[in-house]
């Protein structure tokens, strides 16, 4: 078994993920507000197209972007929750939880590391919401989504409405045998159990 690499998480823009398991992800997190996109690391290979809402307290998730490599660390996806305000609402709040199914497995697992399962809250007043997740260096065969879930909150900071609502997945295939790094003939691979650190 090859190491994996120690993700580590940070508020914004930058790296963020780790898996309870075996397999290590990076985490870039952004709050959009008002249709106003925070810059994330690079660009992507494929590109989603986000929801356009229309009635007031409609709610979306989507997949923005699914990238598949051979090479790990290249790999990503990209999530987002939209959200637009009701009449009386003061904020709104956002939660993103992504999710794994592991080769093999029947069903999907909330992935468990700091950055995630956080609510995050617009700005006062804004009319339309919109958050977006990334994850990168994911592991293949496997298959990721995201568990979106929404409040609309009063003046006085009550919670007048929840929804949630699943995105569609992005699978990762497994990687080709010819495209994996053998280890060299008589030495063991070291194993490393994954850990996050929160950045500054």
């Amino acid at each position: 078994m090859h190491p994996t690499a120690a993700p580590s998480v940070s508020p914004s823009s930058t790296r963020a993920r780790s898996f309870a398991r075996s397999a290590a992800l990076t985490l870039v997190l952004g709050a959009l507000l008002a249709g106003a996109v925070e810059s994330s690391t690079g660009a992507l290979a494929s590109t989603g197209s986000s929801a356009t809402l229309q009635a007031p307290g409609s709610a979306a998730a989507t997949l923005e972007q699914c990238v598949t490599s051979v090479a790990q660390s290249e790999r990503s996806a990209t999530f987002m929750g939209e959200m637009s305000a009701l009449a009386g609402t003061a904020r709104m709040a956002m939660r993103i939880d992504v999710q794994e199914r592991a080769a093999g497995d029947a069903e999907y697992r909330a992935l468990s590391a700091p950055g995630l399962g956080v609510w995050r809250s617009s700005d006062p007043k804004v009319k339309v919401y919109r958050y977006l997740r990334q994850v990168t260096n994911l592991s293949a065969p496997g298959a990721y989504r995201a568990l979106v879930r929404y409040r609309w909150i009063g003046a006085k900071g009550r919670v007048t409405r929840r929804d949630e609502r699943l995105t569609p997945r992005c699978g990762q295939p497994a990687t080709p045998p010819q495209a994996q790094t053998p280890a060299p003939a008589g030495t063991q691979a070291p194993t490393q159990q994954p850990a996050a650190t929160a950045g500054a």
